[in-house]
């Protein structure tokens, strides 16, 4: 079967890999087809995080069952399936409280000796744990597919930030980022009720698509600037809720600044370039709660899917652009130029 595989920065190949097969009795093997790539793939990409040469890469895609292992219960031949970011057994302690991305039998796609989501095939580990069924006949819904993809990460990650910061309604809220996880975070405040959302960024196509998603404001600045501005919007006291969506040290300052007091941050930018930005004294002094980090997506996914079937939500306008299998070293590029939001991977 053909693949992505990571060879260096900038170095993104698809190339002929061994097929999946079951190799443990739990095991399910899905023909992807749909894949994205994700933000937190560039800094692979850009050489930020390591990789060995001719790993496998990518973490979202849904996809159809082609064959079970003698364990698996729950899936069969045929099922359209929706996996999370993460695999995880569904069975220990930290799986039953809905935290698996802390399950000890976990792992992330693209791992060292695992399959990445965008190839033509992934072999799943705890198949019952991990997959989330979907209808059969959205298999072939084109306006339906993409909107059910981004519950394998961003929306479901968008939808943890907004849980952290404790968004509730008629809650005034920030969002730090205007990527696809910070663009779903605007959707999951406005899904949660809240009143007034305030996303900061400064690309038009990008802020167009946050205020269809229920942004109510626009701040372009950055840094001070931006702090100022918020106060400005909230009389002085800033939001209530306040979602980070980027993971630097400026990012993590600006959403500090500009909680309200009492108020809370839900981080979910994956951190690089240390945590400077974290202020524990202004936090305390000012009872600001810090929540967040990886989203237990397989946990939200159950309900945010009920709310993408019925249309109470649609996070497929964050794809902004398809390619094939061909095109996806160009869909790395277009991301990395920021020319494409999130590149959708079709099969």
């Amino acid at each position: 079967m053909r693949a992505t595989v990571i060879h260096g920065p900038n170095d993104i190949r698809i190339e002929e890999v061994p097929d999946p097969r079951i190799q443990h009795p739990f095991d399910a093997v899905v023909r992807v087809v749909s894949a994205c790539i994700c933000g937190s793939d560039l800094w692979a990409y850009r050489g930020v995080a390591s990789r060995v040469p001719g790993q496998r890469i990518g973490h979202e895609f849904l996809g159809v069952v082609e064959e079970t292992g003698s364990e698996v219960t729950g899936f069969a031949p045929g099922d359209f399936v929706v996996a999370p970011f993460v695999w995880s057994d569904g069975t220990c302690d930290y799986c039953r409280e809905g935290l698996q991305t802390s399950c000890p039998h976990g792992g992330f796609w693209g791992e060292v000796g695992s399959d990445g989501g965008q190839g033509e095939a992934v072999r799943v580990p705890y198949a019952d744990g991990t997959l989330v069924p979907l209808p059969r006949e959205a298999a072939t819904d084109d306006t339906l597919v993409p909107g059910l993809l981004a519950l394998s990460d961003v929306m479901s990650t968008g939808h943890h930030a907004a849980v952290s910061a404790r968004v509730r309604p008629g809650a005034t809220v920030a969002v730090v980022g205007d990527g696809a996880v910070g663009l779903c975070g605007v959707l999951a405040a406005r899904r949660l009720g809240a009143d007034r959302i305030i996303t900061l960024g400064r690309h038009r196509t990008r802020t167009d698509i946050a205020r269809s998603f229920g942004a109510t404001d626009v701040v372009a600045e950055r840094g001070e600037a931006a702090v100022e501005a918020i106060r400005e919007l909230t009389g002085g006291q800033g939001a209530h809720a306040v979602l980070e969506a980027v993971g630097t040290e400026e990012s993590m300052r600006t959403a500090v600044s500009i909680t309200r007091d009492g108020g809370a941050v839900g981080y979910v930018g994956v951190p690089h370039g240390g945590s400077a930005g974290v202020d524990i004294s202004q936090m305390f002094n000012r009872n600001i709660t810090l929540a967040g980090g990886v989203a237990p997506a397989r946990a939200y996914i159950p309900e945010l899917l009920t709310d993408v079937l019925t249309g109470v939500i649609d996070p497929s306008p964050v794809f902004d652009r398809t390619v094939g299998l061909d095109g996806v070293p160009d869909g790395y590029r277009a991301m990395d130029d920021r020319s494409a939001l999130k590149v959708r991977i079709a099969f």
